[in-house]
């Protein structure tokens, strides 16, 4: 249960981190949906979790936890990155445009983003989260859980029908539709 509610928050600030960052660099898209209803970036979550089960040692020493963490994310990263191409043949990020990329998957860039994000969760991100996630009611778990993995069916869906990550942007139809 404690890993799911970790999966959900990470994954939430991931989508606050993704929206600041594409403002911050004006980039057109600028909701960076990655789930049909939630706001969620899922490669955030896995990222978070895969940097809390390091070994303790690691996530004690600083010099060991930047690299350690750039790689493993790097890996979630990557794999999430192929998951969606081969799947649900979208992909949500293409950094073939930067320098030491990997299939535009992954570059060494944004590797070392996820060392500095490491540190910052670790140090200060998560004794917060610790905190919150006791303060979430039991019962809450299984329609949080129910919700979420029928938002994730169903974006699923949605992306390998459209195979456009702007479908999940079902909001601004709306929007229009409406005016």
């Amino acid at each position: 249960m404690l890993w799911f509610w970790y999966f959900v928050i990470y994954s939430f600030l991931g989508f606050l981190t993704e929206v600041a960052f594409a403002r911050l660099t004006r980039n057109p898209k600028r909701d960076r949906k990655c789930r049909y209803f939630l706001p969620l970036c899922p490669v955030y979550g896995l990222g978070a979790i895969a940097i809390l089960l390091l070994p303790e040692p690691v996530r004690q020493n600083p010099l060991l936890l930047f690299p350690c963490s750039a790689l493993v994310c790097t890996a979630v990263e990557y794999g999430t990155g192929l998951f969606y191409e081969t799947f649900a043949r979208v992909s949500f990020w293409d950094y073939s445009h930067l320098p030491l990329n990997l299939g535009g998957r992954v570059c060494l860039l944004f590797a070392l983003f996820w060392g500095f994000l490491a540190l910052a969760l670790l140090r200060v991100v998560h004794p917060v989260v610790e905190r919150l996630t006791a303060l979430l009611p039991p019962w809450l778990f299984v329609p949080a859980l129910l919700f979420t993995l029928l938002d994730g069916v169903l974006t699923f869906y949605v992306l390998r029908r459209a195979r456009d990550t702007g479908a999940l942007r079902w909001y601004l139809r709306a929007k229009r539709h409406a005016a």
